[in-house]
């Protein structure tokens, strides 16, 4: 589809600066832009490529002004990298979407699907399952006996949700990832380790995004949750009965030990770690790589492991570059101590 610069203006409430009859059919990064790409600049690092991008269209803050003249259309927005997602979002809707449910699908009889829904080949929904309107359900997805699926669900390959699992209204779960299985519970004896059956599930609520191979195990007893508008990256383990607050975001390979609560609009950085049975108060930033043990007040930022106040890890930092001249400098101070002592 092609959408000229006034158009696209009309959508984000932009102002145009240039061409208004400007027309775009992609997008593009700044740095890589071609004819007939939409780019944007909103990080200060890139304001360089504006001069030399071979994209059409550019969207840019407000408060953006250039410092030599552009051969580009430029759209100023409130926010432009916001505006670039609405954008994406709108053009992603545009595309057609699949319908209809294949005969290579194996449904069992006593699962209720819903109104305007896909279901791929080898697809596997259980007894008892319930999946909501309008749900697109990809090659090899397997739905355990009970689970349910909420409505405006898109479910990539081979993505698994076990027995009895809850999954809200307008929730991504991407390619390899498990919701349910269970928890790491076992009880040490003299002979080894006695599986703790895991009798509980996994509830995640609407609007959660969940990513490639991430792992949400379910409780020993009860619900492990994720709340609304959390977001989860590729490669997280959530383990039993923990509780993520909502609009919580981690990046790839976090690690949350189980029964821990995380408040809501906290972000993780990627490796970031979390001890058991911790609380994480709201709004706290873990940065990457960074072990908590413990609980943490709310409104922190945090790197190192164990974790510490950001700061007072770049303090520390900074100290330890110094170390090795501090060292030499001590040498030569005992030196000359020793000598000063033999006269």
């Amino acid at each position: 589809m092609i959408f000229t610069a006034k158009q696209i203006a009309s959508f984000v409430n932009g102002e145009v600066v240039g061409n208004e009859n400007a027309e775009v059919f992609t997008f593009a990064k700044i740095e890589e832009g071609v004819p007939g790409a939409l780019s944007f600049l909103a990080n200060p690092k890139y304001t360089e490529y504006i001069y030399t991008t071979l994209s059409s269209v550019i969207l840019v803050n407000r408060d953006f002004e250039p410092n030599k003249e552009l051969d580009v259309t430029l759209i100023k927005v409130d926010n432009a990298y916001e505006s670039l997602a609405k954008l994406m979002m709108m053009y992603e809707a545009s595309k057609p979407k699949k319908e209809g449910i294949s005969s290579l699908a194996s449904i069992s009889k006593s699962a209720k699907i819903g109104n305007n829904c896909y279901i791929a080949p080898f697809v596997v929904i259980g007894d008892g399952c319930e999946i909501g309107d309008n749900c697109i359900i990809h090659e090899g997805v397997s739905i355990g006996d009970g689970a349910k699926i909420g409505d405006n669900c898109l479910l990539y390959a081979h993505a698994t949700v076990y027995h009895e699992c809850r999954i809200g209204n307008n929730c991504i779960l991407h390619s390899g990832c498990v919701i349910g299985a269970d928890g790491f519970g076992f009880a040490p004896t003299a002979d080894g380790y006695n599986k703790i059956p895991q009798t509980g599930i996994v509830v995640i609520e609407d609007d959660v995004e969940v990513g490639a191979n991430t792992c949400i195990d379910r409780a020993t007893m009860g619900s492990t949750i994720i709340k609304s508008g959390v977001k989860l990256d590729n490669l997280i383990q959530i383990a039993h009965n923990c509780n993520i607050g909502n609009h919580t975001a981690m990046a790839a390979q976090v690690a949350i030990a189980g029964t821990t609560k995380v408040g809501e609009w906290c972000i993780f950085g990627g490796q970031a770690g979390v001890s058991g049975h911790s609380t994480i108060g709201d709004r706290t930033t873990i940065g990457p790589q960074c072990g908590t043990i413990g609980n943490t007040k709310g409104g922190e930022r945090l790197l190192g492991s164990p974790a510490i106040d950001a700061r007072e890890y770049i303090r520390l930092t900074a100290y330890m570059r110094r170390l090795p001249a501090m060292e030499k400098k001590i040498k030569e101070l005992t030196k000359e101590l020793e000598a000063l002592k033999n006269k």
